[in-house]
């Protein structure tokens, strides 16, 4: 047995709440180290704290993907930890290994099964566009990942400054807001146009359906410019996950990939970190370094 921390729900928002960092707590515990075939023990560096999350504080998450967290127990998301011993065929002590239901705490027992490998280690767009809500994150944008240029909803007009920055209209539009902006974006949007439809963080406090419903003037619009809106979902692609991840990790090498990262340091501050994410405090990816 080995003494643990991890972070369990504590309380839930409620459909319409806004979370606070006392939804979450942070627990003492003891994990049993005797491992069975295909199991291995994990320490965890990083955890991912992602948008989504927050229909997994619901008793009914909107959607048949997700489960939701139960209260009192530990919850889990996307992290990267480090192999200390293992009893699986696929790996081997100190091999650095990642997952999608990677558990909030220090250490953990996982089946190597459901563990992928972190290697050793956008094209074709004449203009890209960034929208987000500081002027920090508009210079990150521009001057770290070398997009043509960034709006600040917060102190902008969007619907102008898109056309400014937009002149000949948009074809592609990777919606992780929903809401307003989305719909200003869209109503800009040129004939044959796409939309990947990848979050809708601006709703996720609301009790809506998943994607939230369209207002009947977009769904006009949509239909008449034949835009086509498509959800794009990471679960219906995992038979392409190992051959995705080594090729990421290799760009991220290369410099073909820039990442950035908010990291807040300690498994205590799991709490604060997500609600800070929900509210846009973060630069990047919003990540805890749990250890070294």
């Amino acid at each position: 047995m080995m003494q643990v921390q991890r972070v369990v729900l504590n309380s839930r928002p409620g459909k319409s709440g806004v979370p606070v960092p006392e939804n979450f707590c942070l627990e003492e515990s003891t994990l049993a180290t005797d491992l069975e075939d295909g199991e291995v023990l994990v320490r965890t560096l990083y955890l991912s704290v992602d948008p989504y999350m927050r229909c997994r504080m619901n008793e009914d998450t909107g959607a048949d993907y997700l489960t939701p967290w139960q209260l009192s127990e530990c919850v889990d998301g996307g992290g990267v930890g480090v192999v200390e011993s293992s009893r699986c065929s696929t790996c081997t002590e100190g091999d650095v290994v990642t997952s999608f239901n990677w558990t909030w705490q220090t250490y953990a027992v996982m089946k190597g099964g459901v563990l992928q490998k972190v290697g050793h280690m956008l094209d074709g767009c004449v203009r890209v566009v960034g929208i987000c809500g500081s002027n920090d994150k508009c210079s990150a944008l521009v001057e770290d990942l070398g997009f043509s240029a960034a709006i600040n909803y917060h102190q902008e007009d969007v619907p102008t400054r898109l056309k400014e920055c937009c002149p000949d209209g948009i074809d592609v539009y990777f919606d992780n807001v929903g809401g307003a902006i989305s719909d200003t974006v869209i109503t800009q949007m040129n004939n044959g146009g796409h939309v990947i439809l990848c979050g809708q963080i601006s709703q996720y406090n609301k009790d809506v359906p998943y994607p939230p419903p369209l207002s009947e003037e977009i769904q006009e619009t949509l239909r008449s410019k034949n835009i086509s809106r498509e959800r794009f979902m990471v679960l219906n692609y995992m038979n392409k996950a190992d051959a995705a991840l080594c090729e990421l990790s290799q760009w991220v090498k290369s410099g073909q990939i820039k990442v950035l990262e908010t990291v807040v340091n300690g498994i205590e501050n799991m709490g604060d970190a997500f609600c800070s994410m929900m509210k846009g405090g973060n630069i990047g990816k919003q990540i805890i370094k749990i250890s070294a």
